[in-house]
């Protein structure tokens, strides 16, 4: 099985698999930024939330140990938080396309072409642009009650107080800078054919091949 892929865009391929797999992993799991409240440790992603209170009997607070989403989109704590939401979850989308298509490459023939590639690196370059904006977006958020009361009412605008960011957040900005430097530098070289080749084409020419071959045995 030959692939549409030269050897650089085997390696391509892989690196956007797994630039791809840990933006998208960072992106849904709470460990973007951890804190405590009410002296039990408290985490939080864009949209979701490990540890939080409620009220109990007498009106106590009592923490819920679990972790879930918030119940709705406006529920997230701040404005920049739902439009972090939205702007990483795109590009880990776009992300995940690319990889996708970019490992089929490796397996059909024809499939990924010079232009191709460097169309696709391009994708891979605004996917991860969005992901670092939503980076970029998420200390804007900490200045919302819900997180002050979690850092020691102390944070801020890109202000953290007694809270810390997580390996999460660092795995998402990794993962999307490596997709705009390394994954787009990489795909002006992936694809095998100088030209582009589209995969229908050369299914209508195998078709028309063998339609001549068959009536060439019927002739008598």
């Amino acid at each position: 099985m030959r692939s549409s892929l030269t050897l650089v865009g085997t390696l391509w391929a892989f690196l956007s698999l797994v630039t791809a797999v840990a933006s998208s992993t960072s992106y849904f799991l709470p460990y973007w930024l951890f804190g405590s409240q009410l002296g039990k440790p408290v985490s939080f992603s864009t949209f979701r939330r490990c540890n939080y209170p409620v009220r109990g009997e007498g009106h106590s607070l009592i923490m819920v140990e679990e972790c879930g989403r918030y119940a709705s989109f406006s529920a997230i704590p701040s404005l920049a938080w739902q439009m972090c939401t939205v702007v990483t979850g795109a590009g880990c989308a776009l992300l995940l396309l690319v990889a996708l298509a970019a490992v089929l490459g490796c397996c059909m023939e024809e499939l990924i072409s010079r232009m191709m590639g460097r169309c696709m690196g391009a994708a891979q370059f605004v996917g991860g642009l969005l992901i670092s904006s939503g980076c970029a977006l998420y200390p804007l958020g900490w200045n919302s009650p819900e997180i002050m009361q979690t850092c020691g009412n102390v944070s801020n605008q890109f202000q953290l107080g007694t809270c810390q960011l997580g390996w999460a957040y660092y795995c998402a900005g990794g993962g999307a800078a490596a997709a705009m430097l390394i994954c787009t530098w990489l795909s002006c070289f992936a694809g095998r054919n100088p030209k582009p080749v589209m995969l229908v084409e050369s299914i209508m020419r195998n078709t028309n091949s063998y339609a001549m071959e068959l009536d060439h045995c019927h002739k008598p």
